[in-house]
This record gives C-alpha cells, structure tokens and sequence, in this order.
C-alpha cells in the first residue's frame, strides 16, 4: 500500500505520521505543499500542526496550495484522504468536509489523552476495528466543531460522524467534551466515507512504552481493510 504525507510550512506532525503509517506497512512518500502532482496513492494524509502559522483561519493559507488541486480530484475521485487536527482543519477548508473548527470552548490551547467513541464502522478507517473506545492524544486550539442546523442533520442523517468524545465507559456528555464541540464531534467523514478528518492525533499514540497504543490500532485496521 502506497501513502502520501503532505507537508505544509508549520506543519509539525508530518514525521510522526511517516513514522507510523511506514511502521504498519504503507510505503510511505512525503509531497511538498507547492508541488503540483500527487505520486501514486492508495491514502493520502494531510498531517497536524500549524500550517502557516494559523495566521488568517486555520488552514485557511493551506487550504489555497498548489498540491490541494490534486488532493481535491483524488478525494473525488474516491480516493482515501485523512486529515488529523490541522488537516481536519484543512478538509473543512477546501469544502471536502462540511463545517469548521472554531477555537475551544474555553478559549485555552488543550494537550493531553482523550477517549473517543467509534460511531461509524462503514469507511475503510473503522470497518472491522475491534475496539469502539480508543484513548487518543489531542493538541490544538481551534478543535470546536461547529456547523449549521442544516448542515448538521444532513452529517446526523448520512451517518457521518465517525468518532466523537467520549469517557472511557463511551458516555458521550459535556463532562467528557474537552472542546465544545457540538454532538462531542472528534471527527466526520464525508457522504462517500472516502474522507476523515479528526482533531486526534492516532500517530502519537503507536508504542506502549512511550505513550499508548490504540493510535496502533487504527494503523493496523486501515491498512488490513485497504489490502
């Protein structure tokens, strides 16, 4: 299986996510943001970090590089494109996913382990996993999902919420919403399920030595459901 990473200026988890995507058998190529042309690919990554310094929108500055022209055909196409934390923020950028991330809830940058629920096994990146509580890393300061009434109950109705904050029993309440997300969102998928885009961070979390490894999980399921 063949994987890209794009990296953008800020981008700041781009090794990480080499690391582990090359860990669990994905020939792994890293593409610079101004390049014009994706290589070939079975998944295409848009990492986490602070592409562009934040500056304008999250994502905003990304969402207009020369490479998302070709993200943008090869997610239509049906391509598989995930977006973690800054390319969450990307996806919804570019129209590719519904909404936006606005600034947490108590207007605090967030750094530690959350829980998340797995709601849907339908996409590629779920089906089949055998764990439905997985402990993730979040860092970020705009990971408030929000979108509108309409948006909201087309997302509710197509069954695209793919993962949402939960406690580690999978009680999905205010308590356990480290953000303000609404609904507890963590991450959606589009209508085709080809697209995912989450504010956890899965590559942080690879190795039970140095911090966890449910992120391996998620690694091993995609990649045993793209063979």
């Amino acid at each position: 299986m063949k994987s890209s990473v794009i990296i953008f200026p800020g981008s700041n988890c781009d090794r990480d996510m080499s690391v582990a995507l090359t860990k669990f058998g994905f020939k792994n190529k890293m593409v610079w943001h101004n390049d014009n042309d994706l290589p070939e690919s079975d998944l295409v990554v848009l990492p986490g970090g602070f592409s562009y310094g934040d500056y304008l929108r999250c994502g905003s500055i990304a969402g207009k590089s020369k490479i998302i022209d070709s993200v943008v055909k090869f997610a239509k196409s049906g391509g598989l494109v995930l977006g973690i934390c800054n390319g969450f923020q990307i996806l919804t950028e570019t129209g590719l996913l519904p909404g936006v991330l606005q600034q947490n809830k108590y207007l605090k940058f967030i750094c530690k382990n959350v829980f998340i629920k797995v709601n849907n096994k339908e996409s590629k990146y779920f089906k089949n996993i055998n764990k439905n509580i997985l402990e993730l890393h979040i860092a970020h300061n705009e990971g408030n999902f929000f979108c509108t009434n309409n948006e909201l109950k087309s997302i509710e109705d197509n069954n695209q919420i793919a993962v949402s904050y939960c406690d580690e029993k999978g009680i999905s309440n205010k308590e356990s919403n480290p953000n303000g997300a609404i609904k507890n969102i963590a991450g959606i998928l589009n209508k085709e399920k080809n697209i995912l885009g989450m504010m956890p961070h899965p590559e942080r979390m690879i190795d039970k030595y140095l911090s966890g490894e449910d992120g391996s999980i998620f690694f091993q399921n995609l990649i045993g459901n793209l063979k």
